[in-house]
């Protein structure tokens, strides 16, 4: 997993000891049921996979840190963290893309994207972690980039995103370190990703089940192109009684399962949440304090202007998830076209670009806002229920009495 090429990342025996316990093993993910293997019908034609790497060349990466139980002791734990990379390339071709970036609500951080706007090109990959690790990923993009002499420029200026996961992890402990940082990068690969509570998503909550990283895609026909759309979340935003699968209230169908306090012990202080399994009186939903990162990769040949407009209609598979940019949210999204390879370069006096007419795209944003919708679905799916910091417990969605939801409303047979 690791890369020897001389950065000098000697560590301790204790050190190595600690990783090899927070890191989990690259085994294979145990792949549940995702929205097409249930049928739920959301829309559109997945690609082969159902995944951002279905968009050729795109691979993803991992480090996932789980450890330690109980109450949260600043800088000890519990961890419930980690990093997830995107390579539009793949990571051995340092080739940038276009790309473009939008935010529905910017009350988050997504770094590196003043320069993304003013260039058009991603230099680079996409990493998403928690809201008090941006710095340090930042920062190992950069050693990695560097350990690899691709000099674009003098100097890397990586892109970076973020939610917070200070319900189930330590948040300001700071365990997300550089070598979890180019785990991830050099692990990164084709296939269907690990969903659910891995990388970057591994302590978010999304519409108060547990949430973290899904993903999916979609493929248009051959008259429209043939091109695909591809989507990764990391998925940590949203309230129980707004959430919606394929225009199903699934939310109001399943009002129970709330976050609750795990054990007998002493209640953390200033507690609100109701010990797990205990008889409570209803009480007013907890305030939204979540936020999404969306990154979409396609293959069809688009021009920053153009990615832009694809970006924003992230907004809209949000929104038909029950999302709404709450105040504080941090819904921020980056799109970027694999097409026109060496755009970037200077190597002849004028580049020769290809775009696919606006008059052409719009089966493009329908097909992103369908595959937002998907990715969010299988994030859902995917997430186990976890046990985190001062013993609090979010649940995995049921997905049984989802599916009951579905029939009910007349969307599954």
């Amino acid at each position: 997993m690791m890369r020897g090429n001389g950065r000098g990342r000697t560590a301790s025996l204790a050190v190595a000891a600690v990783l090899a316990v927070m890191m989990l093993p690259a085994a294979p993910h145990a792949q549940k049921a995702r929205a097409r293997e249930l049928g739920l019908p959301i829309g559109g034609t997945p690609g082969p996979l159902d995944a951002i790497t279905d968009v050729a060349g795109v691979e993803v990466g991992h480090t996932t840190l789980i450890s330690g139980s109980g109450r949260l002791v600043q800088g000890q734990g519990p961890v419930r963290t980690g990093v997830t990379v995107v390579h539009p390339r793949g990571k051995a071709n340092a080739d940038p893309v276009f790309a473009s970036w939008f935010t529905l609500n910017g009350n988050g951080e997504m770094t590196g994207t003043t320069w993304v706007q003013e260039s058009g090109l991603l230099e680079g990959p996409v990493a998403i972690t928690n809201t008090h690790s941006v710095g340090i990923v930042r920062d190992a993009i950069i050693r990695w980039e560097v350990g690899l002499k691709n000099a674009l420029q003098p100097w890397w200026l990586p892109v970076v995103a973020e939610t917070y996961d200070g319900t189930l992890n330590d948040v300001s402990g700071f365990h997300v370190t550089t070598e979890h940082v180019l785990a991830a990068l050099d692990s990164a690969k084709g296939g269907v990703p690990p969903e659910g509570n891995v990388g970057g998503g591994t302590g978010m909550v999304c519409h108060g089940f547990k949430g973290g990283i899904g993903t999916a895609s979609r493929k248009l026909p051959e008259a429209q192109g043939g091109y695909t759309v591809g989507v990764l979340v990391q998925c940590n935003y949203g309230l129980r009684r707004d959430l919606r699968i394929a225009g199903v209230p699934v939310g109001e169908e399943i009002p129970d399962l709330t976050a609750c306090v795990a054990g007998d012990g002493p209640l953390p202080e200033g507690s609100t949440r109701p010990r797990c399994g205990a008889t409570a009186a209803p009480r007013d939903e907890e305030r939204e304090q979540g936020s999404i990162i969306v990154i979409v990769a396609t293959d069809a040949p688009l021009l920053p202007h153009q990615l832009k407009r694809v970006a924003t209609r992230v907004s809209l598979g949000i929104g038909r998830q029950g999302g709404f940019g709450g105040n504080s949210s941090g819904d921020i999204f980056i799109a970027f076209s694999t097409a026109n390879p060496r755009a970037w370069h200077d190597d002849v006096p004028v580049r020769d670009v290809k775009m696919l007419p606006n008059d052409r795209i719009s089966p493009i944003f329908q097909a992103t806002a369908q595959a937002t919708e998907g990715a969010i679905t299988n994030a859902l799916l995917a997430a186990e229920t976890m046990t985190g910091a001062d013993d609090v417990r979010v649940f995995a969605m049921p997905v049984e009495r989802m599916l009951a939801a579905m029939r009910k409303y007349g969307r599954l047979k």
